[in-house]
């Protein structure tokens, strides 16, 4: 589940809980029978993260759903609340890492997300990265960022590697939006994550160019994919359109033999991200 309507905006009651249940459960059942485990659930707080919603479905599905903490700079800052823009980067830290040990109503975060824009980045951008940068060294927990292009995340791993925050912990989210091959290369030799998010049935092609040229390179385990799809939205009739999550595993996984199939949805996410 998703709410664009923006931090400042946001309020009780937007969503009933029961109604988004009722449309997400038989979509993650359907991918559970593809053999589906684990959904790393990206939604920021802020954005409508709702724990307890995401343990409910876990419980009667069957698998297992993990949530994050951390905040979201991109769309211009639009989903940043107002003590994100006053408090230092030690003091945002703080607060991710308090979510991590006590919990969010109960779930503890499995990842940190952020979200910065293009670069070069702005002052905020860079203070959230550096927050992110210092949780990460103290919980061990992975940073996944939404990133706005190629300079953006190698500029964040700089931030992160000045830090002394381990290179490893970095997952740039929607590396596909950038064209360039070489600033893949760039950041998977430095030690990051590169993940090609985003697979529909427009993209595949070029999504697979992108697996192959990282093969190539010998950085496939440095790689991950994902659909990015699938998710209620708050504010629209029935939730909008909410994707399935089945495309992964129906069309794009099976271009790829046996062994490059379990690196990508085995053995890279739980390097990544822990197990």
């Amino acid at each position: 589940m998703v709410d664009f309507i923006g931090a400042d905006k946001l309020a009780p009651g937007r969503y009933d809980p029961d109604e988004v249940f009722r449309s997400a459960r038989p979509r993650l059942e359907e991918v559970k029978a593809l053999g589906c485990v684990r959904l790393q659930e990206c939604t920021p707080n802020f954005l409508g993260r709702d724990t307890r919603l995401m343990r409910r479905l876990a419980d009667a599905v069957g698998i297992e759903i993990w949530t994050n903490t951390g905040l979201y700079a991109a769309a211009n800052h639009r989903y940043l609340p107002p003590f994100a823009r006053e408090e230092s980067a030690e003091k945002l830290a703080r607060r991710w890492v308090e979510e991590w040990r006590r919990g969010v109503e109960g779930v503890t975060p499995r990842f940190i997300k952020i979200g910065v824009n293009r670069g070069p980045l702005h002052e905020l951008d860079k203070k959230i990265v550096r927050a992110a940068a210092l949780a990460s060294t103290e919980t061990g927990l992975t940073v996944a960022s939404h990133t706005g292009d190629g300079p953006a995340a190698m500029e964040q791993l700089e931030i992160f590697t000045d830090l002394g925050a381990k290179a490893g912990k970095f997952v740039w989210v929607h590396a596909q939006n950038e064209k360039d091959h070489a600033v893949h290369q760039s950041l998977a030799a430095a030690g990051g994550w590169v993940e090609f998010d985003g697979i529909g049935p427009k993209s595949m092609d070029w999504h697979a160019e992108c697996v192959h040229f990282m093969s190539g390179a010998g950085l496939l385990d440095r790689t991950l994919i994902s659909q990015d799809a699938g998710w209620y939205h708050v504010g629209e009739q029935g939730g909008g359109n909410y994707r399935r999550y089945t495309l992964i595993y129906t069309d794009f996984l099976p271009r790829f033999d046996a062994a490059v199939r379990k690196q990508l949805m085995v053995d890279n996410p739980r390097s990544a991200f822990g197990s």
